[in-house]
């Protein structure tokens, strides 16, 4: 299928590694220019390098204040516009009772302001030429303990969903996807092989773990004008892990 996504622009943060790696590569194999955040500019010269393709690099503190207007400032000046806007920046933050005010602070903004902030940065644009999409790499929302990123993911579903109602008019879409266990030095880091295979065969319907390639299709997908009926939608992504309803 022709994703018609060819020419197109997009701004990825997060993406010097693991599923948002994945997704700059996926999106620049479309023939989509790209322009990428880190904190680690070595990482994004690597991931340009092996892409093939040029690429706005912005090494950036995405939690500096500020920063969601710079990094956006800063692809509007690389890329003259952006259609698509991959949200994928963000990180577990697991608390015990007595997590601070500043703890709390700090997931939630992570996990949740910045990407509303840069979002709204890059809205009036994409309105004035009537087309967008924005995708939010999330989590899921539903708790196993207190994590400040768990109450920041429902935070980010419940504003993508309302953000999809205003701005549907304009041709703009805005979905979430929450990922499963997609491997990544994150994923290496906290779980040791053996607990990654005792889920795989006991948790996990499918069988493994992921790849940052499996959500990178998804995303794709939905930044095409294919996926132009799809808005306000959380779909996960993680070979049937949660056991949800709805």
């Amino acid at each position: 299928m022709d994703l018609e996504l060819s020419g197109r622009t997009a701004l990825v943060t997060g993406a010097s590694a693991g599923i948002g790696r994945g997704i700059a590569l996926a999106l620049a194999a479309e023939g989509v220019r790209l322009a990428v955040t880190a904190r680690r500019r070595e990482r994004l010269e690597a991931l340009e390098k092996e892409a093939g393709a040029r690429m706005t690099i912005i090494e950036c503190d995405f939690m500096a204040e500020g920063a969601p207007q710079r990094i956006a400032e800063a692809a509007l000046e690389g890329l003259g516009a952006v259609d698509i806007l991959v949200n994928n920046a963000g990180g577990s933050r697991s608390f015990k009772l007595d997590a601070s005010e500043a703890q709390w602070e700090e997931a939630l903004t992570l996990n949740f302001t910045r990407q509303r902030q840069l979002a709204h940065a890059l809205l009036g644009q994409m309105m004035a030429r009537k087309w967008g999409r924005i995708v939010n790499i999330t989590g899921k929302s539903e708790p196993e303990g207190l994590n400040g990123a768990f109450a920041a993911k429902a935070a980010m579903h419940a504003w993508a969903k309302g953000l999809s109602i205003e701005v549907g008019k304009h041709g703009i879409t805005v979905n979430s996807i929450p990922p499963g266990r997609i491997m990544s030095e994150q994923i290496e880091r906290n779980y040791t092989p053996e607990f990654r295979q005792w889920q795989a065969e006991h948790e996990i319907p499918v069988g493994e773990y992921g790849q940052p390639a499996d959500i990178a299709s998804l995303v794709c997908f939905l930044a095409s004008p294919r996926a132009r009926y799809i808005t306000g939608a959380v779909i996960p992504v993680d070979g049937g892990l949660r056991r949800y309803q709805f």
